[in-house]
């Protein structure tokens, strides 16, 4: 049964917004144009993380092999619909074994390898798991489904190297069928269940191949897991509409990355920007590296500091383009198409997100503000957003009208309104003495100081101004910033003065999510 609804199916292809193909169709079709080419490699250092051989498949022999695992999960009861758990570090086999789930018409639901035995005592009885593939058996137990591995498994585990070759009997795919079920950051409560169709993850996937002009004749290297939008939508379905090389990466090392970067002649890969600030002070490092192949760079999950970016493009030649979204539909980015001024792509989006998609700023009323400077919870609908939250997972997070309730703070921006500019999440923004301050402005005006690596902002409690401001800094390899010196660095940059953290913080590293999301509930945990 399809996610979407029949009325929105007809209307958004007849609009042309969503199109017959599946994420199937898409590899059979690259199989068939170039059977001979290199399709995906793995990390060189896999060996250092896994049990299992390097390997460096054509097309061919990637769908061969997933034909080879789509035959066994038949072979062991998986049927069409039924959802199947996939924990892996990114590997050929964890991308192998997605797209068999997928060719049978099951469902993939990839977890962080992060996850112990706290979570999967309770996503997989939410998702109702039929089978899981996973290389920590052991993080499992009490659960009635099917176990299977690569490499040296133990028993009770099916040894996926040991099936035969096989075609999986044919299944008929609909686009419209739920394909994946990713979960939610997490970064504040338990995930939630995010269900997604062909129809959606190809909409997101289309403009995310589109911004770094992806060809046949790319190598893409992906050091993201494969659990969620930002590989599966940004990485993963852009690699097999095109058909170019994917290079794959995680646990994040950041030697071997930078070794994959010359090795394979990358010429697109993503980074956090946290990395690619810290890599820019790194003069020295970087004075050692072969990036001469590399074209552009996607980053986001935070607001990218203008400096970093001017600093790639004026340094290295390297556009660092801008990405923002969410497992819920969330898709906007900023290509250097669009915005050939660095500055201009790090601070702003589109107002018009990707292709069909609506987005407007509402009030805590719901009203929709159309005035610049007004911040307004970011709402949005089209081909990209998702149907709704796995039952037992989440609410209802749509408004009236049907757009998705975001939580991310925008406002208009540009001279003639033409730009959405991020202000925060609706939860992070701290209140003090009745003043609303933008953690995210503070950060972005941090990170360009020399000396800092890496920075959150957040409210700690006070009993008389109900929240004071307090940065959480790493610093830069080799320096040593004090607070005086961060506060007047600030001061200089002309910000209100009400908006100037009142304590700081000085850390080796700061807390994240599987996906990288810095946990500011946790620092607010420890600065209480």
């Amino acid at each position: 049964m399809g996610l979407h609804p029949a009325g929105r199916v007809a209307d958004y292809t007849a609009r042309g917004w969503w199109r017959a193909d599946t994420i199937d169709s898409l590899l059979r079709a690259r199989t068939a144009e170039r059977p001979d080419r290199p399709a995906i490699v793995d990390a060189p250092n896999k060996p250092a993380f896994s049990d299992l051989p390097v390997r460096r498949l054509t097309f061919a022999e990637l769908d061969a092999e997933v034909n080879r695992i789509a035959a066994a999960l038949q072979r062991h009861a998986i049927q069409p619909g039924d959802v199947v758990g996939l924990q892996m570090p990114n590997s050929v086999e964890l991308v192998a074994s997605l797209l068999a789930v997928i060719r049978i018409g099951a469902v993939a639901s990839p977890l962080p390898v992060q996850y112990r035995e706290h979570e999967l005592s309770l996503l997989p009885k939410l998702a109702d798991f039929k089978a899981i593939v996973t290389a920590f058996p052991e993080r499992l137990g009490g659960h009635e489904m099917t176990v299977l591995g690569f490499g040296e498994v133990p028993e009770g585990v099916v040894a996926l190297d040991n099936e035969p070759p096989a075609e999986p009997e044919p299944h008929p795919l609909d686009p419209n069928d739920c394909v994946t079920i990713c979960w939610t950051s997490g970064t504040e409560s338990t995930p939630k269940g995010v269900p997604r169709t062909h129809y959606d993850w190809l909409a997101i996937a289309e403009p995310c191949a589109k911004a770094p002009e992806l060809t046949a004749d790319d190598v893409l290297l992906n050091p993201f897991p494969v659990i969620n939008m930002a590989a599966l939508g940004g990485t993963v379905i852009p690699w097999l509409r095109t058909g170019c090389v994917f290079a794959l990466h995680h646990p994040f090392d950041l030697p071997t990355f930078l070794g994959q970067l010359a090795s394979e002649r990358v010429t697109y890969t993503l980074a956090p920007p946290a990395l690619l600030t810290m890599l820019l002070h790194n003069e020295k490092l970087m004075s050692t590296v072969d990036i001469s192949s590399v074209r552009a760079i996607g980053s986001g999950s935070a607001p990218l500091p203008e400096a970093m970016v001017r600093g790639w493009q004026e340094r290295h030649g390297i556009a660092i383009i801008n990405f923002f979204g969410s497992n819920e539909g969330v898709a906007l980015l900023s290509a250097p198409a669009q915005f050939p001024d660095p500055e201009l792509r790090a601070r702003y989006f589109p107002r018009r997100g990707f292709p069909g998609t609506s987005l407007k700023l509402a009030d805590a009323a719901g009203k929709e503000i159309t005035e610049p400077g007004v911040p307004g919870e970011l709402r949005i609908k089209g081909p990209t957003v998702f149907a709704g939250y796995l039952p037992g997972t989440g609410g209802d997070p749509f408004d009236a009208d049907g757009y998705f309730s975001t939580g991310d703070v925008f406002e208009i921006a540009g001279d003639d309104g033409q730009y959405l500019r991020y202000v925060d999440r609706a939860k992070d923004i701290i209140i003090r003495g009745g003043m609303n301050i933008a953690p995210a402005e503070l950060e972005n005006l941090l990170q360009s100081h020399p000396s800092v690596a890496d920075v959150a902002v957040i409210g700690v409690p006070d009993p008389v101004l109900g929240e004071r401001t307090c940065a959480v800094v790493v610093a830069a390899p080799g320096t040593e910033p004090t607070a005086d010196e961060l506060l007047e660095y600030l001061r200089g940059r002309r910000i209100a003065s009400f908006k100037l953290p009142e304590r700081f913080e000085f850390t080796d590293a700061l807390p994240r999510n599987p996906v990288g999301k810095i946990l500011k509930r946790e620092l607010r945990q420890a600065l209480a």
